[in-house]
């Protein structure tokens, strides 16, 4: 969507050589011409509201005034959903996206995770109970697992919920320091429930983690309720709209049906029936890691645009001496940097669409009691998390340092996207736990599969023989690379096997033998989820034709090889991939440098997004970059007065002092 005024010519002539039309791919993005108009309208609509509101220039804020706009421009976004009539997960967040773009919003953990386990984790009766009441805002909640002493291990978590059968209660306690609830979303300030993870305990029997939907302040005067401590945890790195908080309970009695009994159950004398599979209670969890991938490559594509439509518009420097300088996409260099940065964009995007999928047919399966797919559906989104986490994370500040300094403004809206994209890589479960769990399940496909039985369609990989060499050429078919990726994690993952067995056949008890392998599994872990993600990728680029197949094709070599290059050794290591065949993928690289050169802002524009959701002044899409920097800084709180009082109450005597003690001679105040 085009900002208004003209368009920088250096910009116009980016677009004007491009060898597709961009619009397609933005069609394909969204799911055709109609999803991508409907999209536009919704964010067309917030943004002409939001420039009504007269909001001030986030950056300038204080912390609580920061989160004072965005429960402004909450309350704003959901009242206009509901107005709208948006059903639609995807419609729903569009609509957001332009309204709070990068800035987490106070209600956010209230619609995203305390709905969603409510509406997988609690029973039809519990449902019709608390749903209307979220979802009219008089129930506003969070989601309270993580502790100070305690994160990914979810074992052990210390909140515990003890079941008293005389009064048919659970007594919700924190015993210590470390059991206090710290950092969910929306607990500091905003909300007067959450749904907290505790140890469940009954009839002097402890049976594991499960989830109670807590009352924390009254619903009229939001005063925290007696027992409870609750407050925010006070500045962080980015987030500040957000009131990430902590929360202290001592003996708090919740009723017993206001344990999530969908899966698992307290009956009136303290019985347990016990859920099908452990997995089933941490149902909303799978579903955030799932939906995190295309949250990160989303972010990720925004870092893309500014740095590629900034580097087009920046000149600098020469490359032929005397010739004048050139823009700064035309050095390899910064090629090198971003183009690979677009890829991974894209290749996140496809997995994060390919990950909902999955995720929807397995629970799809689960409801109808079928639980056969539930761990691979479990290994899959805690590794895919990790993976695409670590690569936006990496992506984003790759895309900032290519900006060269003005990178560093918050003008150039790259601060406020790493700070929102970098946290997945801890929050949801810290990555290397994660890629740890997708370990376990592999090791365990890996052993079936030596022993003759039947793995997941996902898992066939590991089927193919040990050895072998890789028939790829210059001609960079994707599915050699596909096999040259699905070949290195089975590798990997019969290797790190093979040291687990050696270990535990000299005595080591299991849990030494996966811990003195820990970095060998995890590394097996990524890797595979690596291989999953240029596999989807590819799958997703055969379906292109015509002019957008090249372009495409050339763009998932791109994401491939830059994985295949920066892991040489381990694609050499058993002799698939040869030297001769390694040298050829370093060249081919840069060959795929310039052959996408014509093409990379119009893959950047394609992601379609409004310079309202940018937010920078780098990456508009007129290219008026200078104009944009120069009326940021106008826009600075110091520059409200030309002098400040800071300069009479200590600039000024110092300065003074200095002259007095030196014996300067006085001037006047020209020189």
């Amino acid at each position: 969507m085009a900002s208004t005024g003209s368009v920088n010519p250096d910009l116009a002539k980016e677009r004007q050589k491009s060898t597709f039309n961009n619009e397609e791919l933005t069609y394909f993005l969204y799911g055709g011409p109609e999803n991508t108009k409907r999209k536009r309208y919704l964010q067309n609509l917030a943004i002409q509201d939001l420039s009504k509101m007269k909001l001030k220039q986030y950056a300038t804020l204080s912390r609580e005034e920061q989160y004072e706009q965005e429960l402004q421009k909450s309350a704003y976004c959901f009242t206009m959903q509901k107005k709208l009539e948006l059903n639609n997960p995807l419609e729903r967040f569009y609509f957001r996206e332009a309204i709070m773009p990068h800035e987490p919003a106070p209600y956010h953990l209230h619609n995203s995770m305390f709905i969603d386990t409510i509406n997988k984790m609690a029973t039809e009766e519990q449902k019709e109970k608390w749903i209307p009441l979220a979802e009219s805002y008089r129930l506003v909640g969070t989601y309270a697992q993580t502790e100070l002493g305690h994160g990914s291990f979810l074992r052990g978590l210390e909140t515990t919920a003890t079941y008293d059968p005389r009064t048919k209660e659970f007594v919700i306690n924190s015993p210590t320091i470390t059991a206090t609830k710290y950092w969910p979303g929306g607990l500091g300030k905003t909300a007067n429930c959450c749904v907290v993870m505790a140890q469940l305990e009954s009839n002097g029997r402890k049976l594991g983690m499960h989830s109670f939907l807590v009352q924390i302040r009254d619903l009229d005067t939001h005063q925290p309720l007696p027992g409870v401590t609750v407050g925010d945890i006070g500045n962080k790195f980015g987030y500040a709209g957000i009131d990430n908080g902590f929360l202290r309970l001592n003996n708090v009695r919740i009723p017993r049906e206001n344990m999530l009994m969908k899966h698992t159950k307290i009956l009136e004398d303290g019985t347990y029936i016990k859920p099908k599979s452990e997995r089933l209670i941490y149902g909303a969890m799978t579903f955030v890691r799932a939906a995190i991938v295309g949250d990160v490559g989303r972010g990720l594509a925004k870092a893309a645009t500014i740095a590629v439509r900034y580097s087009a518009v920046r000149r600098q420097s020469e490359i032929q001496p005397g010739a004048g300088e050139v823009q700064v996409l035309d050095f390899q260099t910064q090629q090198f940097r971003l183009f690979p940065q677009i890829a991974n964009a894209y290749a996140l995007l496809a997995a994060g669409r390919d990950m909902l999928l999955f995720y929807m047919k397995i629970t799809a399966q689960i409801d109808k009691g079928a639980l056969e797919e539930l761990p691979q559906l479990h290994a899959l989104s805690a590794g895919l998390k990790a993976v695409s986490s670590w690569v936006a994370s990496e992506g984003v500040e790759v895309c900032r340092l290519a900006c060269g300094g003005h990178g560093y403004s918050e003008a150039s809206g790259l601060p406020k996207i790493y700070v929102d994209v970098t946290p997945a890589c801890t929050y949801e479960g810290e990555n290397n736990v994660m890629v740890l769990q997708t370990a376990r399940y592999l090791i365990k496909c890996c052993n079936a599969v030596q022993q003759g039985e039947q793995v997941p369609s996902l898992m066939k990989f590991l089927q193919s023989p040990p050895g072998g060499s890789s028939t790829l050429d210059v001609r960079l078919n994707l599915p050699d690379l596909v096999a040259a990726f699905e070949h290195r994690a089975a590798r990997m993952t019969r290797e790190a096997a093979q040291k687990l067995q050696t270990a535990t056949s000299q005595g080591k008890p299991a849990h030494q033998a996966w811990n003195a392998n820990a970095v060998e599994l995890a590394a097996a872990g990524k890797a595979f989820m690596e291989s999953y993600i240029v596999r989807v990728f590819a799958e997703n680029v055969s379906k292109f034709k015509g002019q957008l197949q090249p372009v495409m094709m050339a763009l998932c070599r791109l994401h491939a090889v830059t994985g295949m290059t920066q892991n040489l050794g381990d694609f050499l290591k058993d002799g698939y991939i040869s030297s001769q065949q390694a040298a050829m993928l370093q060249q081919r690289l840069l060959d795929l440098l310039t052959e996408l050169r014509p093409n990379v802002v119009a893959l950047v524009d394609a992601f379609d997004f409004p310079d309202a959701v940018l937010d920078s002044a780098l990456g508009r899409w007129d290219g008026q970059v200078y104009e944009a920097l120069y009326d940021y800084s106008l826009r600075s709180k110091l520059n409200e007065k030309q002098v400040l009082d800071a300069y009479y109450k200590y600039q000024r005597p110092f300065m003074e002092s200095q002259w007095q003690k030196n014996s300067q001679p006085s001037v006047t105040s020209r020189l």
